[in-house]
């Protein structure tokens, strides 16, 4: 039995030094390739009007965006004819900067004063069973319901952490990007029996949304040599 023992740590020892040798030659691969240069520009064609809905810019202040550290932000307010508003965030980093924001809705909205009274994880028939994190947040009397994701040029529906990470590693190996983004839909709470109706209009406008970011995903190239 001892043989066998000794027979098998040896097959397991050999495995994981080619699990390792792999993991390396594909880690110093990348290395090797040249860093990429972001063209955004398409992110900003993504349509102000989305059904009956029409939106206007909000510029960010510079402080935030110094603090974002995002290639590019794209800010709005959607408003339906009837009067339901919904706020739009898009925070896109390349891959040269790790792909993921360094700030989330996690930390984001406690540290400007606003609490997190509830959260979950909502699956949304209505955008193709599209997940995101949805969180109540209030402020000074002021109640929002929040939807969030992440995406990236190859998946969406990506709610963090390990999803994240796996997905920018199949990127990076596949592809040579692993580029991503952020995206925050908010709309106010008007009344305490309201999120239902607030997660409603949220998950109609999901949906069409995420099919146009799809379209406009900023490009990545090899940055030329000067």
């Amino acid at each position: 039995m001892t043989g066998a023992n000794e027979r098998t740590d040896r097959r397991q020892a050999l495995l994981l030094g080619i699990v390792l040798l792999a993991v390396g030659s594909v880690a110093w691969s990348i290395q090797l390739r040249a860093p990429l240069e972001v063209d955004a520009t398409p992110l900003d064609g993504l349509p102000r009007s989305i059904g009956p809905w029409r939106a206007i810019d909000i510029p960010l202040e510079t402080g935030v965006e110094a603090i974002l550290r995002a290639d590019h932000n794209v800010q709005r307010v959607y408003a339906h004819p009837v009067g339901a508003r919904i706020g739009l965030y898009v925070g896109y980093y390349g891959t040269e900067r790790g792909g993921r924001p360094e700030h989330t809705p996690w930390v984001c909205y406690p540290n400007a004063g606003w609490s997190i009274d509830d959260h979950r994880t909502v699956e949304l028939p209505q955008a193709d069973g599209l997940r995101v994190n949805e969180l109540e947040v209030q402020k000074d009397g002021n109640r929002a319901l929040v939807h969030f994701w992440y995406r990236s040029f190859r998946s969406t529906g990506l709610l963090g952490g390990t999803d994240q990470v796996l997905d920018r590693f199949v990127g990076r190996l596949r592809h040579a990007r692993s580029d991503g983004a952020l995206v925050r839909l908010s709309t106010p709470l008007e009344a305490d029996d309201d999120w239902l109706a607030a997660r409603s209009r949220l998950a109609s406008f999901v949906g069409p949304l995420d099919a146009l970011l799809a379209e406009h995903w900023p490009d990545e190239r090899p940055a030329r040599e000067h």
